[in-house]
């Protein structure tokens, strides 16, 4: 009688997920130039001016950037392949720390200061937009994995993990944005809305984008 041995489990290897190091990287390079200013909870030394009439604009910003912070963080370790594989409970625990800790509270706090942007109204409703997609894929991830459907969790959460990058991704393209509109311009007061509407608007369609082409794209199995 012959004995068949299954083959053991692909695992995935570090290099199959060559991009999570240089990410978490930016990530970190990102998080060390945009919050320590809010760390010492002074409104003069906000990079966002606040609109006027709103005294509450810098602590609803400071939140933001705080429970912001808390979900960047918690989706690099989410993506992390061997944190998934090797724990399992504590992939679990983090994910419900960037739901209820991060993604959730950051993006009621981007709605409430949304539609007060000091770059315009444009600007402001592309914030409203973006802020009501992350807390839509995230709650609707959450959701999906507590009915037990981990395909849909997936998909849901790699589209959060996608608008988690916005602002990240805005201020990469904001410089390129300032060199296209800049001779069109003849002064801040109306160059700066244009670059913030057009960085938003690239970085968003940029992940909405990119997050559908990777939910769509065959596994490596079947390539």
């Amino acid at each position: 009688m012959s004995v068949q041995l299954e083959a053991p489990p692909a695992v995935k290897r570090w290099w199959r997920r060559p991009w999570v190091a240089p990410l978490a990287l930016v990530v970190a390079a990102f998080l060390v130039y945009s919050v320590p200013p809010y760390l010492t909870l002074d409104p003069a030394q906000a990079r966002v001016p606040a609109p006027p009439g709103f005294a509450a604009h810098y602590w609803f910003l400071v939140a933001h950037i705080l429970f912001g912070t808390i979900a960047i963080v918690g989706v690099i370790l989410q993506i992390w392949p061997w944190l998934r594989r090797t724990h399992p409970v504590l992939h679990r625990r983090i994910g419900r720390v960037y739901v209820f800790g991060g993604a959730i509270p950051s993006a009621l706090m981007a709605l409430s200061i949304a539609l007060s942007s000091p770059f315009g109204p444009a600007a402001g409703v592309l914030n409203v937009v973006a802020a009501l997609l992350w807390l839509g894929f995230t709650i609707a991830g959450f959701r999906a994995t507590r009915q037990h459907r981990y395909a849909d969790h997936r998909k849901w959460m790699i589209r959060s993990f996608a608008m988690t990058m916005n602002t990240l991704l805005s201020r990469v393209y904001a410089p390129i944005a300032f060199l296209a509109l800049g001779p069109h311009y003849s002064g801040m007061e109306t160059l700066m809305p244009a670059a913030a509407t057009l960085s938003g608007t690239l970085s968003l369609f940029t992940l909405l984008l990119v997050s559908q082409w990777w939910l769509d794209r065959k596994p490596a199995s079947a390539r």
